[in-house]
């Protein structure tokens, strides 16, 4: 977004139903990406998020605030043009998966992840015939190829704009069964973030709050959920 204009040149964004999608216009021109791709998206829900964003500009144009636009852009500019190579990177999460990798101790953490993680483990063999192993300690351990391969089909499956959200589920949150419970509506956004921190609030239960990382650990939540609000928006 470092091309972008930055002083605000435009009076009205509004959206366009074209042949291609939903274009985002200002003053009757349409958008543009960083790479010069026209700003066309699959949905006008989706569309009509960015265009308030744009309208919402003061005299100077600030990417920080314009999240849907950004990710757009994204969707545009990186994802479409390497769609396999992106889904195979985020359906390698699979076999590393967070929901896999256990504490032995103490008792009380053991029983919380079992708690949060075991149902989202066994949601994933019901929808998927996908069943992760679960194993104590942080050292690698290779899951069942067949299952991670229909892990797979899935991630594959999503259109550009949805795999660009579903990066951002993912990456955050350590877990590609986290990810797809949550855009199958398994799982909702916020509790699927909470379920994904479970050793991080233990250890502040234990030790306390660190302000700077608590600060940040609130920045990455709303991105996260954005992301879950993106992906449900990218197809109509």
């Amino acid at each position: 977004m470092s091309e972008w204009a930055p002083k605000r040149f435009w009076q009205n964004a509004e959206v366009a139903d074209t042949e291609a999608g939903y274009a985002v216009t200002l003053d009757g021109r349409g958008v543009k990406t960083p790479a010069k791709t026209p700003l066309v998206v699959p949905t006008e829900a989706l569309a009509r998020e960015i265009a308030a964003e744009w309208a919402a500009q003061q005299e100077r144009v600030n990417p920080n605030t314009m999240p849907f636009t950004r990710m757009a852009n994204s969707a545009l500019d990186k994802v479409a043009p390497q769609h396999a190579a992106v889904a195979d990177m985020l359906a390698a999460y699979g076999d590393s998966d967070l929901l896999c990798y256990r504490a032995d101790s103490p008792e009380a953490l053991v029983d919380r992840q079992q708690q949060g993680w075991d149902p989202l483990l066994d949601w994933a063999e019901a929808t998927f015939d996908a069943r992760l192993r679960p194993v104590a300690g942080v050292m690698y351990h290779p899951q069942d190829p067949a299952a991670l391969a229909r892990l797979t089909a899935p991630v594959h499956g999503q259109s550009a704009f949805a795999l660009a959200a579903f990066h951002d589920l993912v990456s955050m949150s350590g877990s590609l069964v986290l990810a797809l419970a949550v855009i199958r509506g398994a799982c909702d956004p916020a509790e699927a973030w909470a379920l994904s921190r479970i050793d991080e609030t233990w250890q502040e239960e234990q030790w306390g709050v660190d302000e700077d990382a608590a600060k940040v650990a609130q920045r990455k939540r709303g991105e996260f959920l954005h992301a879950a609000v993106f992906h449900s928006m990218s197809d109509g």
